[in-house]
């Protein structure tokens, strides 16, 4: 079962389609989480990505795990409603194998520093139990900003 479904999600992540790449959280630790991505054939992306060969860009599996770290980030914050989570580096990225439609995306994050409002976690994405990337992810907690105003880290 499900810890938290995309409807859950929607209200954690400001996150809104074609960008939202998290469908479920099926698990919740203090410090290490799991999502799912269902990769499906109608996509936007596989429109003009490799279109006779479709393949999931390896930059939206980074942005997937990225989403997934956020959820753990933001839950542990009390005022989450008035936060962002932003993206601050990728380190040490690597893609094992493509990622089709009708893959099943598990993502686990972990964490692996917390420094004020700086999380850094290791990512790592698989389907059918093989690793099809990995990396490590750095956010930044921000307040949210007013329309219009760049987010400030804090």
């Amino acid at each position: 079962m499900p810890v938290l479904e995309n409807i859950d999600i929607r209200d954690i992540l400001p996150h809104r389609y074609p960008m939202l790449l998290v469908d479920r959280i099926l698990e919740i630790e203090e410090e290490r989480i799991v999502g799912q991505k269902n990769v499906t054939a109608n996509e936007p992306f596989f429109m003009g990505h490799f279109p006779d060969y479709p393949v999931m860009p390896g930059v939206l599996i980074v942005e997937a795990m990225a989403q997934v770290g956020g959820v753990l980030v933001l839950l542990s914050v009390p005022d989450r409603k008035n936060k962002l989570v932003l993206f601050a580096s990728i380190e040490e990225a690597k893609f094992r194998r493509p990622v089709l439609p009708g893959d099943v995306l598990i993502i686990e994050c972990k964490t692996l520093k917390r420094k004020a409002s700086v999380v850094k976690m290791q990512g790592t994405a698989t389907v059918n139990g093989q690793i099809v990337a990995e990396g490590i992810v750095m956010c930044k907690l921000a307040d949210k900003p007013a329309l219009g105003v760049p987010p400030q880290a804090e």
